[in-house]
């Protein structure tokens, strides 16, 4: 089976490497073009582009996909049986979903038609879901919209984040792709339509996403905490010093002061909630390093009753 892999970020690097661990014909490798990161403005690839280096791959990174006849063209040539697409990046258009035999086939983060969109592993923790998944499915023009596949699960554990989650299903993908691709061989996959009565959209995260409001509850907040881990993080105001929140827990608490407030400093940082109190337990002041929280209220005193913003 001829195959073009479509995939940019972390996330879809275990997919390629699975897919040439089990021998499979990757004709081409199509990423995002390269970035300039840093102060020296370096030339960045992606993750995916580093692997296909590695495989010695031809690699394509068009600007744009829609009405782009060099790429198209190139594709036909290619002519692959099925194109896999993971966390690529760009919608594709018509011509490239109907080009293959078997079509595109997407590996994505969640049990659809729940999270569809760019980032479902953040909000299925943002929101308090207790498990999640990988969904193959059978690309169509909508975001996310195509006949699934094959669906498998696994709990979102207490101690995750969407740093750990993100590492799981990484590797969950790359098991359910293989099992899609040997099911399609053996012409044994039934696919089945989304209920768009159950569909739900998990929109892209911005900073501005990470802006603590005390007047939620602490599970509420201890969520948000580990669903916008490592990016964009959570933070509060300490006066006009910015505080980046990376690790909490919930401490049952039943006070009337004002949501936001310091309850305790020494040895423990704890603030009011809407309801219930959040116990910090790593803290980032702006400008410094990441912190166990004893660690930093050595350095640095924050009076109780203190109200964050």
């Amino acid at each position: 089976m001829k195959i073009v892999f479509m995939g940019t970020p972390d996330f879809a690097v275990p997919s390629l490497q699975k897919l040439f661990e089990e021998g499979y014909d990757v004709a081409a490798v199509v990423t995002q073009p390269d970035k300039q990161k840093g102060r020296g403005m370096k030339l960045s690839f992606s993750p995916v582009k580093e692997v296909a280096l590695q495989k010695g791959v031809e690699i394509l990174q068009p600007e744009k996909i829609k009405n782009n006849p060099e790429f198209l063209n190139r594709l036909k040539e290619i002519n692959p049986d099925v194109i896999v697409v993971a966390a690529y990046g760009k919608i594709l258009p018509e011509e490239v979903l109907t080009l293959p035999k078997y079509g595109c086939i997407n590996v994505h983060a969640s049990l659809l038609p729940k999270y569809r969109g760019a980032a479902p592993i953040n909000w299925a923790i943002i929101n308090g879901e207790k498990e999640t998944g990988i969904t193959t499915m059978l690309m169509d023009k909508g975001l996310d919209t195509g006949d699934m596949l094959i669906k498998k699960s696994i709990p979102i554990l207490d101690k995750d984040d969407a740093e750990t989650l993100h590492d799981k299903l990484s590797r969950l993908g790359a098991e359910v792709l293989i099992e899609t691709l040997k099911a399609l061989e053996q012409g044994t996959l039934i696919p089945v339509k989304q209920r768009e009565e159950e569909a739900s959209y998990s929109p892209i995260l911005t900073k501005e996403m990470g802006h603590i409001d005390w007047n939620k509850t602490a599970e509420e907040i201890r969520n948000l905490i580990r669903g916008m881990k490592p990016w964009p993080g959570c933070y509060t105001f300490y006066g006009d010093k910015m505080l980046k929140i990376w690790k909490g827990e919930i401490v049952e608490y039943n006070g009337n002061e004002e949501n936001g407030t310091v309850l305790k400093s020494k040895g423990d940082l704890i603030v009011k909630c809407g309801k219930d109190a959040l116990k910090i337990v790593e803290i980032q002041q702006e400008g410094s390093k990441k912190m166990g929280i004893r660690e930093y209220l050595i350095g640095h005193n924050i009076p109780e009753g203190t109200i964050f913003r």
